[in-house]
């Protein structure tokens, strides 16, 4: 089952309550009363006992009491920039409970877009035993410390490592697994000489590092790894400096689809020519990276695309519309529940020590795992782009 907290519906049904209560208990008094003659003295009557009052109904905050399902929440944005993105991880979850059939869960969402720590401590407040969410790194650290005062566990939708731990599990595709797969793809297909480029800030930082890492894990080499800004003419000049360390066997491309294919052309017009270009799993988000030319037999590691493309279809006809390719984490965190509530007695706490079974869960998006930092370790497969498709070079496994 789920639903929308609707906190201020129900303080409104409180005072209209309270208010008809008020009027009904004045009319009854004003009938009761006595009248008696001016001047008169009243005669002592028959002693009397005083009516017992009938007992008024307590009403009480938050989602009413239900002791036949499991309270799960859902942090997500509703509302501001990222609300298509929010509206369909909430339209997965529910996709998610109609599929599996079960009515022993009930999801209520909660909007993070005007403060991730009031939408937690309003789920924590309705009595919720787990949260799925945020979505944003900066919302997980602003519940992360609210829900582990309560011990309720956190299953986010975010990709930043550093948020993971204490109680915070990051369901997230994570860029150090997309390109440590790629890599060791490359490697097995003789490319033991690579270039790379990264853009500047936070997920360039993290790829820099994982493809360095990546690259002498497999016994390769890296000739020149160059940074840029996404401004105009900046992934040209790095590109620039690139070539003087040329030539290599492949180039890493740590950015978008649209952004490497807007690249390839000036790699190839500074002698690059024939050097296999590799992405990261933001490509995967992207539904146009097929038929981008420029990306003809570019590899990219990501989760598998099979089950999702039937998901998609089951969505479109739910919903009306496409959902955003992260919605898949929406979905898989209601499976991931459903599978964990086997051991989940009704009424206790959620039993956070299976999240990390090291066997794993399936989903959507295939195998996955916890690892002992709290991140989501997934079983990935290589894809080519190939004559305006993807192909899967290299398929996920199917378990660890």
């Amino acid at each position: 089952m789920a639903e929308r907290d609707t906190g201020a519906q129900r303080r409104s049904g409180i005072r209209r309550l309270s208010q008809a209560t008020l009027v009904a208990g004045a009319i009854v008094l004003s009938g009761c009363q006595t009248v008696v003659p001016r001047g008169a003295v009243p005669r002592p009557g028959p002693a009397t006992t005083r009516p017992s009052q009938p007992q008024q109904p307590v009403f009480e905050q938050g989602i009413p009491k239900d002791t036949a399902r499991h309270r799960v929440a859902l942090l997500v944005p509703l509302s501001g920039n990222n609300a298509g993105v929010g509206q369909s991880l909430a339209n997965a979850t529910q996709l998610a409970l109609l599929d599996s059939r079960n009515e022993s869960v009930r999801i209520t969402t909660y909007d993070t877009a005007p403060g991730a720590a009031v939408a937690a401590q309003r789920a924590l407040a309705d009595g919720n035993q787990l949260i799925l969410g945020p979505l944003l790194a900066d919302d997980v650290r602003a519940v992360a410390p609210i829900a582990r005062q309560a011990h309720v566990p956190v299953v986010s939708y975010s990709n930043d490592t550093t948020t993971a731990g204490n109680g915070v599990y990051l369901m997230g595709y994570v860029p150090a697994q997309s390109i440590g797969r790629v890599v060791d793809y490359a490697k097995a297909h003789g490319v033991t000489s690579f270039g790379g480029l990264v853009p500047n800030g936070v997920y360039g930082e993290r790829a820099s590092t994982a493809f360095l890492r990546a690259v002498e894990a497999a016994g390769g080499r890296v000739g020149s790894l160059q940074t840029y800004d996404r401004v105009s003419g900046s992934m040209s000049a790095a590109i620039t400096r690139m070539a003087k360390s040329a030539p290599y066997q492949a180039v890493l491309i740590a950015d978008g689809g649209s952004a490497a294919a807007a690249g390839v052309p000036v790699l190839r017009r500074n002698g690059m020519g024939g050097a296999r270009i590799m992405g990261t799993e933001l490509w995967n988000s992207e539904s146009s990276i097929a038929s981008k030319p420029a990306l003809e037999g570019a590899w990219f590691a990501s989760v598998s695309d099979g089950l999702y493309r039937q998901y998609a279809t089951k969505y479109r006809a739910r919903f009306g519309a496409a959902p955003f390719r992260l919605s898949s984490l929406g979905y898989d965190s209601v499976l991931l529940t459903i599978r964990i509530m086997r051991d989940w007695s009704m009424g206790a706490t959620f039993p956070e020590d299976r999240l990390r079974d090291r066997g794993g869960f399936s989903g959507i998006d295939g195998a996955f795992r916890f690892g002992r930092d709290n991140v989501a370790e997934r079983a990935l497969e290589v894809q080519e782009i190939r004559g305006g498709t993807t192909v899967s070079v290299s398929p996920a496994p199917t378990g660890f």
